[in-house]
């Protein structure tokens, strides 16, 4: 008869199986534990903002110097701190802008940091951001090139909101994402033009004949209303013909306009509203320029014959390309300089004109569908190369206006 192992024989053998599993429960025990401190150290972190307005310190580091031009420097490579999010991180982007889940083979686009010659941009900081806008209404208005700067931005600051605490309504024209904690909210207003037209609906706006009603502005107006700090941008949607049918001091007179007329005209209609509707000591107003296009390959590669497509580098060399409009530019330049109220210029183009690598190309969307194999497979008729992917260049349009509210701050 075989033995059977005494009592004490036993629970020898089972206790190496017994401290293996006390070792792995202690071990879980210790990552979740200092997963719930993290967890709740951040809770507090918020908490702290959500209840109290606490102070914002801002260190020497994130101030601009003083004579530091911050539109004008290079791009470098930084796959270290860059992207600042992620498609996948951030839940409200829309397809037209997600290029790497549309197919795009690459991601290089989003590892550039824009390194402004003499200083330092300073590192966004949503928190900080939101404080900044506790309370208040920040809108951006124009196309969907500024829409992509209302993705970016709520993309930015999101990830610091807690789940039931943020959120995103579409009421058309406008996009409003809202951080309840701050009673804050980041807006979009689809305004083309700027002025009124026919192209003034936020989904349909597709239209055979472009017609603009240079001086009509009002209804716009009234949506711009109660903002504390509002953003425009207007260029793409002016540059389909060299003519573009306008009204102007006869609503039902439409004739054709040089469109660096209608221009000029257009915006000394918002220059008048600038004037009479905002408050300089509570409203702040900004004016992007000009989106660069990148719609023809040789003006930065000799010979060839092609568009963005199949860019993944940014031009590393001084470059003005002909999608950038210098008439209109002057425009711009001109009506800030006489409007009686403090516009600043978001001054994008020049940075943005080295980044033909950062295109949607045929890897967003057309009439609001993905393309299709065959519209793939023809880029140099398919091929987007006005709009932008996030995460990407409009992060850094982001970045600079956090800067410029960062300084405004501290001079308070």
């Amino acid at each position: 008869m075989t033995p059977q192992p005494s009592s004490d024989r036993r629970i020898q053998n089972l206790f190496p199986f017994a401290l293996a599993s006390l070792l792995i429960l202690g071990t879980a025990r210790v990552f979740l534990d200092n997963l719930k401190n993290n967890q709740q150290k951040f809770s507090r972190q918020f908490e702290r903002h959500r209840t109290v307005r606490l102070p914002i310190i801002v260190s020497d580091e994130e101030v601009i110097e003083e004579g530091c031009n911050v539109f004008e420097g290079q791009w470098v490579w930084d796959n270290l701190s860059y992207p600042l999010y992620t498609e996948e991180s951030c839940p409200y982007l829309v397809k037209q802008v997600t290029c790497r889940r549309n197919g795009r083979p690459d991601s290089f686009y989003q590892n550039w940091r824009w390194q402004p010659h003499g200083c330092k941009l300073p590192r966004f900081n949503a928190l900080k951001l939101l404080e900044i806008l506790r309370d208040k209404r920040l809108m951006f208005v124009g196309d969907s090139v500024q829409r992509s700067m209302f993705d970016s931005l709520v993309c930015l600051v999101q990830s610091v909101i807690p789940d039931g605490k943020k959120s995103l309504q579409k009421i058309p024209p406008r996009k409003i994402f809202r951080a309840e904690d701050f009673n804050a909210s980041i807006e979009f207003y689809w305004a083309p033009f700027v002025v009124e037209s026919n192209s003034d609906h936020a989904t349909n706006h597709t239209v055979l004949r472009r017609m603009v009603n240079l001086d009509s502005i009002a209804n716009h107006g009234r949506q711009w209303e109660g903002a504390d700090i509002l953003v425009f941008e207007s260029y793409v949607w002016w540059m389909y013909e060299p003519l573009i049918n306008a009204t102007y001091k006869a609503p039902h007179t439409v004739q054709e306009y040089n469109v660096t007329t209608a221009y000029r005209l257009a915006l000394e209609t918002w220059a008048n509203w600038v004037e009479a509707s905002i408050n300089p000591d509570t409203q702040k107003v900004f004016f992007m320029s000009t989106s660069p296009t990148h719609l023809w390959s040789w003006e930065w590669k000799a010979g060839s014959d092609g568009n963005c497509f199949g860019e993944s580098r940014p031009i590393q060399r001084p470059y003005w390309g002909s999608g950038s409009n210098l008439d209109i530019m002057g425009i711009v330049k001109d009506l800030l300089g006489h409007v009686k109220v403090d516009v600043r210029l978001l001054n994008i183009t020049q940075l943005s004109e080295y980044r033909k690598d950062g295109h949607t190309s045929i890897y967003g969307e057309r009439k609001g569908k993905l393309l299709t194999t065959e519209q793939r497979s023809d880029p140099k008729t398919y091929a987007d190369c006005i709009h932008w992917c996030l995460p990407g260049v409009p992060d850094t349009w982001n970045e600079i206006f956090y800067a410029l509210m960062l300084q405004d701050y501290r001079r308070l």
